[in-house]
């Protein structure tokens, strides 16, 4: 969804509520943070609910995760929800109506993470005008490089759908430029090559990581994998725009089931992440 973002000079400009939270925040000088779940584990009703609550503690953006058979940027956290969910028999069309009554109630950006597989069978075009409509904002596409990403970047920017590319700590200064200027909404920094999942601690070349991307592009840079603890993502803030946290909800989720307290736990924990 498109909106307006008045500049200092005064003129408009469109900008998805992805660009436009990210734009008040550096304005602010505020940091943001992302939580990460898996739609519909343990059920989609759980989900919405759940979706609301991160929404009401401060959520600047969130990541709803779309079940798939083959998460390999997953770990076995994330993974076990995806599991679960498609044995509920949760599907893309399933998470996109989740996004259009949460519309309802909320302007809260959504980004859904996916992989290619499942969008390539639903239809790119169809994919992004059907997301387009039900209100989401922008899609992380996992194991979608840029180089490969031609027909979904065509689709998805004709229905003002952000393209969300990912950076690893092994990206090259080339890679870091053409994911710069392909990405729309912010940039995923990886911090650590390999899967998600919770960690005791960042990694060391993190900063480093962080500065030579921050030297090719004024882009908003988002940082995941691992992050697990309020510290951890103060360190995030300290470097970069914003804080992914998924495993460490995701578990939560996973802990106390459809137990009716579940959207309120997790509610709780973003506070005290968020501060």
């Amino acid at each position: 969804m498109m909106g307006r973002l008045r500049t200092d000079a005064g003129a408009e400009i469109a900008v998805s509520r992805i660009g436009d939270r990210f734009a008040r925040l550096r304005a602010a000088g505020e940091k943001g943070l992302i939580p990460f779940i898996v739609a519909g584990d343990p059920d989609l009703g759980t989900t919405r609910a759940v979706m609301d609550a991160l929404a009401q503690a401060g959520a600047d953006v969130i990541e709803l995760g779309v079940p798939f058979s083959d998460p390999l940027a997953d770990g076995a956290v994330n993974e076990a929800a995806y599991t679960r969910a498609l044995a509920h028999g949760v599907t893309v069309g399933d998470v996109l109506d989740l996004v259009r009554t949460f519309r309802r109630s909320s302007e809260t950006p959504i980004a859904l993470m996916t992989y290619a597989n499942p969008i390539a069978q639903y239809g790119w075009d169809r994919f992004a005008r059907d997301a387009a409509a039900a209100g989401v904002d922008g899609a992380i596409i996992t194991d979608l490089p840029p180089e490969e990403a031609g027909e979904w970047e065509a689709a998805a920017q004709a229905q003002g759908v952000d393209r969300i590319f990912l950076l690893a700590p092994t990206s090259t200064p080339e890679r870091v430029r053409l994911v710069a200027e392909r990405s729309s909404g912010f940039i995923y920094c990886v911090s650590r090559t390999g899967v998600t999942g919770v960690r005791e601690a960042l990694p060391a070349d993190l900063p480093e990581m962080i500065a030579r991307i921050r030297a090719l592009t004024d882009k908003p840079l988002a940082v995941g994998f691992g992050i697990s603890s309020r510290e951890q993502v103060q360190a995030v803030w300290r470097l970069a725009d914003a804080a992914v946290v998924g495993s460490l909800l995701v578990q939560l989720i996973a802990d106390r089931g459809a137990n009716d307290g579940v959207p309120q736990r997790v509610g709780a924990l973003v506070r005290e992440l968020k501060g």
